[in-house]
């Protein structure tokens, strides 16, 4: 998964590489003394879309990359920072629809999955090993 921030004005967005699991213990806790939850919570509320964990996340790529930035700096409109899948992640979302999806609705989300595969950055560390980036 990539977090993107493409601020108004820019012509190339800017992507990381977002997996929990593999962020360092110092930026872990940074996450949870700047959102007030465990870093578990942290990630799932990162996913459902809560303003206050994404502006802590966007804050922690921006802080490697520009070391001097502060926290009251970073503020973004909504549809300038998204969430993305890799091609790996959605092939294997596309996989588990299959056992999970009623048979009904079954053809329209594998359509609209293999809509978001053929426009998703293609990974190329993941060589099938894709996961959810959710800590546990």
């Amino acid at each position: 998964m990539y977090l993107v921030y493409q601020p108004e004005g820019s012509e190339e967005p800017q992507r990381w590489k977002y997996n929990p699991k593999k962020l360092m213990s110092a930026e872990r806790e940074m996450l949870e003394r700047r959102t007030g939850k465990n870093f578990t919570e942290f990630t799932q509320d990162v996913m459902k879309g809560n303003s206050l964990c994404r502006r802590a996340l966007l804050f922690m790529y921006l802080k490697r990359v520009h070391p001097g930035v502060k926290y009251e700096d970073v503020d973004f409109a909504w549809d300038e920072l998204t969430l993305e899948h890799s091609k790996g992640e959605l092939r294997e979302m596309r996989k588990s629809v299959v056992d999970s999806v009623p048979a009904a609705q079954l053809d329209a989300v594998l359509a609209k999955l293999d809509e978001e595969i053929d426009e998703a950055f293609e990974d190329p560390d993941e060589q099938g090993k894709a996961s959810l980036p959710i800590a546990g």
